[in-house]
């Protein structure tokens, strides 16, 4: 055999190796990545929650305060689909983030 088909057939074989393991730094990084991304989903969610219950509560009240009782239930729909929709977005984009990986 000569030297050049040895060293290709040695490169080709500690490169599959490594591969196959999956314990390369790749992988560990992968994986680190991909936590964190589910971490962040959760988190956001939590936030979203809490957040929008309390800005919820706080709107309904300067509804209560600034808008004639006819528009009430017009304004609250407004502000909640506007809430959903934000909450929407972020979510769907760091669902995308972590599906893509």
């Amino acid at each position: 055999m000569s030297e050049e088909h040895a060293s290709q057939r040695t490169d080709d074989v500690s490169t599959t190796t490594d591969d196959d393991r999956g314990d390369g730094p790749v992988s560990l990084s992968g994986d680190l990545t991909r936590y964190v991304n589910y971490v962040a989903l959760a988190a956001l969610v939590v936030l979203a929650l809490v957040a929008g219950l309390q800005f919820y509560t706080a709107v309904g009240q300067t509804i209560n305060e600034w808008v004639v009782r006819e528009y009430r239930p017009l304004f609250r729909a407004a502000f909640n689909l506007a809430v959903l929709l934000v909450a929407f977005a972020g979510i769907s984009w760091q669902i995308r983030r972590v599906t893509t990986e």
